[in-house]
C-alpha cells in the first residue's frame, strides 16, 4: 500500500512544479509536507531568461545585404532567438530550485496570453511574468499590460483619442481580471479611452503619449472622472470580481476544474483583502487539509508541457539536440511562447485526441530509442519557430530524438521500490499485472512501460 505521505507529497510536486527530480525521488515518502510547502516557497536572487543568438543590431553581417536579404535575415535571427526563450523557459522548469517560481509562471504564461514574434518583446513580458509570479498581482497587472507584447498584440499602439482601439481594454477586463458578466460594452468603450496613448517607443519601452490620450470626461465601472489608462486599471482592482475570476482561475489549474464555491468564495474574499498577495493564496490552497482531498488528486490530465517537463525531471537525461523538443511541444499542442490566442491554451480533456494520445503515450519509448518518431509537424512555420528548413528530411532528422538516459542512477533510484508508487498518481486504477507482461522486469522496462500508461497522464 502507497503511504499517505508518498501519495500526497507527489500530489503536491506535481502541483506546486513539475513533479519530483530525481534527487527527490529517494526520500519522497519520508520528507513532511509542510517542510515541502517550505521548501517550494523559498525564493533565491531572481535570474533573467535570455538568449545568446546576437541582436540584429550588432550582427555586422547585414551591413551589404539588400533589403529581401535583410528581412530573411532578421527572421532567422528572430526565430533562432525566440527558440533559445522556449528552451530556456522549459529548462528552468525542469532545473530550477523554485519550481513553485516556475510553475506559477507557466501559469501566467498562459494566463496573459501574448503571441508576437519580436523576441526582445517576449524576452521581457516573459521575464516580467517569472518575476512577479508569486507577487503581487497588482504590479503583475500593471507591468503585463504596459509590456510592448502585450499593448502590441492587442493593438493599443493603435488606440488613440478619436479613433480608440477597444482590443486592449475588452480583453484586460474579459480574460486577465474581471471576466465576462461584470462589466458592460460601454464600460468597454469608456476603458478603450482611458488607455488612449498607451504604447512604446522604438526600442520597446512603455510611453505614454500625452497627445493621443483622451483627456474628456469617461464613466467606467460606475465611475466618473478623467480616467487614465492607470484609473481604469486600479478601479478594475477595486472589483471584488476581479479577485473571485482570479482566484477561481487558480483553481481550477491548480487543484480541480470542477469548482467549490464556498473554499473559492472563502480564498476569494481572503485574497482581495490581502491585497492581491499571489504568494499567501498559493499557501493557503497547499497548506489546506482539502487540497489534499482524494477528489483532487490524480484528476487532471498533463498539458503537453507539464508532461515533457515531469519526464524530464524524473529521468536524468542528456539532450543532444534540445531544439527536438520544439517539435514535441509542436506536436503536442502546446508550443512556449506560442498560445493559440488571446485566452491562452485550454485545459483538461481538449489535450487528448486521437493522434495526441497515441504520441504521448509512445513519448517514453521514443526518448529511450525503442521505437522512432514517426510524426510530422504542421506546415505552420511560426510555430515551428524555423524548424522546417528542410520538409523533405525533417521526419527523419526527428526520429532519433538524440537522448541519452542515465539508466544506472534510475535504476539505483528505484532499487527495492515499487516504481508505480512513485509515477502514477493514483496506483490503484492502475493493472499492474499487464504492465509487468510487458515488461523484462528492469526498473528500466518498468519505467518505461508505466510512463506509457494512461495513468501516467494524469497528476
Amino acid at each position: 500500500m502507497t503511504p499517505p505521505s508518498l501519495i500526497n507529497n507527489k500530489h503536491l510536486l506535481w502541483r506546486a512544479g513539475f513533479g519530483a527530480g530525481i534527487n527527490q525521488l529517494e526520500d519522497l515518502k519520508n520528507i513532511n509536507v509542510k517542510d515541502l510547502i517550505n521548501d517550494l516557497f523559498k525564493e533565491e536572487p531572481f535570474t533573467e531568461i535570455n538568449y545568446e543568438t546576437p541582436d540584429i543590431e550588432i550582427n555586422n553581417s547585414m551591413t551589404d545585404q539588400s533589403p529581401a536579404e535583410k528581412k530573411k535575415e532578421m527572421q532567422k535571427i528572430n526565430r533562432e532567438q525566440n527558440e533559445e526563450l522556449n528552451l530556456n523557459f522549459l529548462d528552468k522548469m525542469v532545473n530550477s530550485k523554485e519550481q513553485m517560481r516556475e510553475k506559477m509562471a507557466f501559469f501566467w504564461h498562459g494566463h496573459f496570453a501574448s503571441r508576437v514574434q519580436n523576441p526582445r518583446f517576449n524576452r521581457q513580458i516573459l521575464n516580467v511574468i517569472r518575476k512577479n509570479a508569486l507577487g503581487n498581482f497588482k504590479d503583475l497587472l500593471f507591468e503585463v499590460s504596459q509590456a510592448p507584447a502585450m499593448l502590441n498584440f492587442l493593438n493599443n499602439q493603435q488606440n488613440k483619442k478619436d479613433h480608440p482601439n477597444e482590443n486592449f481594454a475588452r480583453e484586460v477586463m474579459e480574460l486577465f481580471t474581471m471576466g465576462r458578466g461584470n462589466y458592460t460594452e460601454k464600460d468597454i468603450r469608456e476603458g478603450a479611452r482611458a488607455f488612449t496613448g498607451w504604447g512604446y517607443d522604438k526600442e520597446g519601452n512603455f510611453v505614454e503619449r500625452p497627445k493621443q490620450h483622451d483627456e474628456g470626461t469617461k464613466t467606467f465601472l460606475n465611475k466618473t472622472g478623467n480616467f487614465t489608462g492607470t484609473d481604469a486599471l486600479n478601479i478594475i482592482l477595486e472589483q471584488k470580481a476581479t479577485s473571485k475570476f482570479i482566484t477561481t482561475k487558480i483553481y481550477k489549474f491548480f487543484v480541480n476544474e470542477n469548482v467549490d464555491e464556498a473554499i473559492v468564495n472563502k480564498l476569494s474574499e481572503s485574497f482581495y483583502q490581502s491585497n492581491y498577495d499571489i504568494k499567501k493564496l498559493m499557501k493557503d490552497i497547499f497548506s489546506s487539509s482539502w487540497f489534499y482531498d482524494k477528489k483532487n488528486i490524480g484528476n487532471r490530465i498533463k498539458s503537453p508541457i507539464e508532461l515533457i517537463a515531469g519526464m524530464m525531471r524524473t529521468l536524468p537525461m542528456n539532450i543532444q539536440n534540445p531544439e527536438n523538443l520544439i517539435v514535441y511541444q509542436k506536436l503536442l499542442g502546446q508550443t512556449l511562447l506560442y498560445p493559440p490566442n488571446v485566452a491562452g491554451w485550454p485545459n483538461g480533456k481538449s489535450w487528448i485526441d486521437s493522434s495526441t494520445l497515441m504520441l504521448r503515450l509512445q513519448i517514453p519509448q521514443i526518448w529511450s530509442g525503442l521505437r522512432p518518431l514517426d510524426y510530422h509537424p504542421k506546415e505552420d512555420d511560426d510555430v515551428d519557430m524555423g524548424l522546417k528548413k528542410n520538409p523533405n528530411n525533417l521526419a527523419k532528422s526527428f526520429k532519433n530524438p538524440n537522448i541519452t538516459i542515465d539508466w544506472a542512477r534510475v535504476e539505483k533510484i528505484f532499487n527495492g521500490k515499487n516504481v508505480e508508487d512513485y509515477l502514477i498518481q493514483n496506483s490503484k486504477s492502475l493493472d499492474m499485472s499487464s504492465v509487468k507482461n510487458f515488461s523484462d522486469n528492469s526498473v528500466k522496462m518498468n519505467v518505461i512501460n508505466l510512463m506509457s500508461t494512461p495513468e501516467y497522464q494524469l497528476m
